[in-house]
């Protein structure tokens, strides 16, 4: 009687861990739903905004948002080590980009925002 339920029981576990995907629930939270290159790309895109809100000089709470949203999806970039180390200098220079906008000094600003888009768009040669 006790095996029959320990088998029981193990079947049952078996079963209900097989019922769903883990792909889906990784992608609960919105976080490792794209491929490594796709997420490159978006977060080139959302740098560019930057540049180009900042060459407008449109206002420093919408450039700050861009920023913030390149930062958010240069967290999805995870391919290796070396992919890792390059993003992170990349995401220095937005941290810089953000220290010159909240002093106002936007040409400073213009030039970190684009030092991150040239090592964001070279980190496809390390994929």
């Amino acid at each position: 009687m006790k095996l029959l339920k320990s088998a029981v029981v193990a079947i049952s576990l078996a079963f209900s861990l097989g019922s769903f995907s883990t792909a889906v629930v990784a992608c609960e939270d919105g976080r490792t739903c794209f491929g490594p290159a796709e997420a490159i790309n978006i977060t080139v895109g959302h740098v560019a905004l930057a540049i180009k809100a900042a060459d407008d000089k449109s206002g420093k709470q919408e450039v700050l948002a861009h920023i913030k949203a390149a930062k958010d999806a240069s967290k999805e970039i995870n391919a290796n080590d070396v992919v890792d180390r390059k993003r992170q200098r990349a995401v220095a220079h937005l941290k810089k980009a953000k220290k010159a906008l909240k002093s106002n000094d936007f040409q400073s600003a213009e030039d970190h925002l684009g030092a991150a888009e040239k090592g964001f768009a070279e980190l496809k040669s390390f994929l």
